[in-house]
């Protein structure tokens, strides 16, 4: 937690913000829970104890209630940086 809190500047400054995690998934939803940008979780299959191949990390990630939070499926980094894109897209460069 002190690594997260020494960048909250830096965090409240985002647009939106990217988190990748594993084990029980917990970082996003406290991410999430420190700034009013939207946060992408992304679960990962890699890393130490039960993760089940990103499963635990998952449902830990969907079963968050902090607001702003969104989660693509597990390893799935390029489907985030496809959302990511699109939140900061302005909304007069988009097309019906």
């Amino acid at each position: 937690l002190h690594r997260i809190l020494a960048q909250a500047d830096l965090l409240q400054r985002a647009s939106m913000i990217i988190v990748v995690a594993g084990m029980e998934g917990a970082l996003p939803g406290v991410v999430a829970g420190m700034v009013r940008a939207p946060v992408i979780a992304v679960p990962t299959s890699v890393g130490y104890g039960t993760g089940a191949g990103g499963f635990s990390a998952l449902f830990g990630m969907l079963n968050s209630c902090a607001p702003g939070l969104a989660v693509v499926n597990i390893d799935n980094g390029f489907g985030a940086a496809c959302m990511a894109a699109a939140i900061n897209r302005k909304p007069e460069s988009l097309t019906a």
